[in-house]
């Protein structure tokens, strides 16, 4: 008994006493079974009468002995959370190991994730709260420890009488110290197989972020109402993979349990499907920490209780016949699937100043025509006889403003609700120049004193250029608002478009995945993905030990890539059998000019760091010959930013020498230039107050010149593309990156520069 006495304001029952609670272990009374034994319910006696509590009566076989069951008690005695479940006393008697916990009258979690009377709301609350239990053992208050549980499963959160979730079982749970940023242990690997992290499968490394992969699925049982594996006929499976390609898809629908649909949110679903898909990343820095999961599932939360509480006050389905009919000109079709086929092509609307879009995600897009919203504040008409006034998609007679301040007032009429926007404004410069020129643009934001500003425009397929000023959720089709805008150019505005975000994999770059089980023929499927001169390659390896025994063992050896030429280059195969090729920082750029520092995480060893205050720029020059034929390819800048950030926030001007440009046999070079992020440029975002981020939103479209995060951890950002002739071709590519350094080195990083196709 010595063991237990710290734990003396626990209450320690004799084992008559559970025995006469418990009706002896009736069977009538049990509420639970697991490999660790039953749970038996029944009545204790506390200060405030008789309450109901679960007696969890440990097996001999199930493996839990005395270690774990004291580790039980230490660790729910000693962290207490309303979403960790209460342990309310203990008895050891007699061989007897029985825990006493609070009894949570619904249950497990496993056990409703198919019950069609759990709402969609509920289902966010109870993964919310576990969320927060879990995310309380991470970062306990007032201790230098943090806890890991290493066996969070959907049966290992109970469920209140108020349907408030409860993390249980902390039997198998490590302590690890609270004031390292990344805690980590060497431990045997522990838990259950379809929950454990692969990470710790493989290394035996645990960390937290090893809980988060275990939540994650969690999510995502709660999303499809099944537990993450099947038994059929005694043959397991996982469906995790099934899972991850549906969410990549976009085809969760094939997944979600059916019963919730009916009242759910779209863009709750959105961000619940996001973060629990980002929790099963392979790689531990690309999972978010448990705050973050917490702060999305509130959002998430709130944006479900928003949704239900208007669903009666919700506008009917938008009349698209009624649009046919308004339409200019009016739309002449035989069946609905014909008009919407035209509505997806695209229609004018409202005396033709509107364009309206239903894209193939059956949301709406729409375009306000500058005709019809803006407002010139220094306005010089012109008839523009250095501008194309028939570019326009908008056939209405007016004298197009050409202006630096000009401010529009946007009335939307057709928006899709709880659907997020981005708000463009589609424009061209006034007067071209053969030089490129660099957007300075400031616009303002309806209520708000400071102005935004941006230097990078994408050109469209239509040949106009287009901003993205901030991202805003719609509640109804209608929206109201004001934008104020001021230019260093003459610009020639065509509308302002509202555009609903499609989804980016939450800017992460994933590793290739290939489902070998549905290959019918591996052999012929190998033999044709892999490069005619692989051998060639191989040989160039650094270890020259590249070693393969089938096809598909060569293709996933040239898919994981491989030190190439003395460890100084990366070569790699994509999952349709194109070559990618990395160069390191040593090779393409001037060691005269940049400072050079060991780095483990770097594939090569070191990095280039950026020079010192007395240069203003750089100069990298890549070369390759081990490039597939007839693709087009992307070059990428592959770094990391450490320091003080702000010194990247401004762009960085690139400058592009292309000497391989040939015209009548003679070669000559070509200078192109433009601007790129090294920092994603803040992005604001509207919503409501109660959930309001005043910027960078966490759904982001792909965008020329703005940086994306790489599934090593790394940073990538394309500063050129080209296209591959017939023949192997030599690429000699110069890209000049002109910045301002800061009086002291600010953390530029740079591995090298990666060839992918694109």
């Amino acid at each position: 008994m010595e063991a237990f006495l710290e734990f003396q304001h626990l209450k320690q029952f004799t084992l008559e006493e559970i025995k006469s609670i418990t009706g002896d272990f009736d069977n009538k009374n049990v509420i639970g079974e697991g490999g660790f034994g039953k749970v038996y319910q029944g009545l204790i006696s506390d200060s405030n009468g008789k309450i109901m509590a679960a007696f969890k009566r440990l097996s001999s076989n199930c493996g839990q002995g005395n270690p774990e069951f004291l580790k039980e008690i230490f660790m729910l005695s000693r962290y207490t959370h309303e979403n960790l479940i209460s342990l309310l006393g203990f008895c050891d008697e007699k061989g007897e190991k029985i825990l006493v916990y609070e009894h949570a009258s619904h249950g497990s979690l496993d056990s409703h994730l198919s019950s069609t009377t759990l709402k969609w709301t509920q289902r966010l609350n109870i993964c919310l709260g576990a969320a927060r239990g879990l995310c309380y053992l991470h970062d306990p208050m007032d201790t230098q420890e943090r806890v890991i549980h290493r066996d969070i499963k959907s049966s290992n959160i109970l469920i209140d009488e108020s349907w408030n979730a409860k993390v249980s079982d902390m039997g198998l749970s490590k302590i690890g110290p609270a004031n390292q940023q990344h805690t980590f242990l060497a431990t045997n690997v522990v838990g259950t197989f379809w929950y454990v992290d692969p990470m710790y499968m493989e290394t035996s490394i645990l960390t937290k972020e090893s809980d988060v992969y275990s939540f994650g699925l969690v999510l995502f049982e709660v999303l499809c109402g099944r537990q993450c594996f099947e038994n059929n006929n005694g043959n397991f499976r996982s469906l995790v993979r099934k899972w991850k390609k549906n969410y990549k898809e976009k085809k969760l629908d094939e997944i979600i349990f059916p019963e919730p649909k009916q009242h759910l949110n779209p863009r709750s679903l959105e961000i619940f499907s996001d973060i629990a898909y980002r929790c099963l990343n392979k790689n531990r820095a690309d999972r978010p920490n448990m705050s973050e999961v917490c702060q999305k599932l509130e959002i998430a939360f709130e944006m479900q209780g928003l949704f239900e509480e208007n669903l009666e006050d919700m506008e009917p389905e938008m009349d698209y016949v009624e649009m046919g009919k308004s339409a200019m000109p009016p739309l002449v079709y035989k069946s609905e699937e014909e008009l919407k086929m035209l509505l997806s092509k695209g229609i004018f609307v409202n005396g033709g100043k509107t364009w309206f879009l239903l894209n193939k995600n059956g949301e709406h897009c729409e375009m306000i025509s500058a005709a019809e919203c803006l407002i010139p504040m220094d306005a010089v008409i012109s008839e523009g006889a250095n501008y194309d006034r028939n570019k326009s998609r908008f056939n209405v007679e007016y004298n197009r403003p050409y202006c630096k301040k000009f401010k529009t007032h946007v009335k939307t009429q057709f928006l899709s609700p709880h659907i997020t926007y981005t708000v463009n404004l589609v424009f061209d410069f006034y007067q071209q120049k053969n030089e490129y020129v660099r957007l300075n643009l400031s616009f303002k934001l309806p209520g708000e004193t400071n102005y935004w500003t941006l230097y990078i425009e994408d050109t469209r397929d239509d040949g106009w250029l287009m901003v993205e000023l901030y991202q805003l959720t719609s509640e109804t089709k209608n929206f109201d608002f004001e934008i104020m805008f001021d230019s260093c150019h003459q610009l020639v505005v065509e509308g302002i478009e509202l555009q609903p975000v499609e989804r980016v994999e939450h800017g992460v770059l994933e590793d290739e995945e290939v489902d070998i089980e549905t290959i019918s023929n591996p052999d012929s499927y190998w033999e044709k993905l892999l490069p005619t001169d692989y051998e060639e390659i191989i040989k160039l390896s650094k270890n020259k030990d590249v070693q393969w025994t089938t096809k598909n063992e060569l293709y996933s050896t040239l898919c994981k890539g491989f030190l190439i030429n003395n460890g100084k280059e990366w070569f790699s195969l994509t999952k349709e059998g194109k070559k990618c090729h990395m160069i390191s920082s040593r090779v393409v750029l001037d060691e005269r000019q940049l400072n050079w520092w060991p780095f483990p995480q770097s594939r090569f060893g070191e990095v280039a760091v950026n020079p010192d205050e007395r240069m203003r720029s750089f100069m990298i020059v890549g070369n390759s010959r081990i490039l597939s034929t007839q693709t087009t390819y992307a070059i990428y800048l592959v770094y990391k930013l450490q320091g003080d950030l702000y010194a990247f926030e401004p762009p960085v001007k690139v400058t592009v020498i292309d000497n391989a440009v040939s015209i009548k046999g003679f070669s000559y070079e070509k200078d192109y230039s433009w601007y790129i992020y090294l920092l994603s440029p803040q992005t604001p975002i509207i919503r409501r107050k109660t959930y309001q981020n005043s910027h960078n939103p966490s759904i982001r479209p792909k965008m020329a010149g703005r940086p994306q995060k790489r599934n090593d951890g790394w940073m990538e950002v394309q500063v050129w593309e080209f296209r591959t002739s017939t023949d192997t071709r030599w690429i000699r590519t110069c890209n000049e990156l002109t910045f301002l350094t800061p009086s002291r080195r600010t953390g530029l990083l740079m591995q090298g520069i990666e060839f992918r196709p694109i």
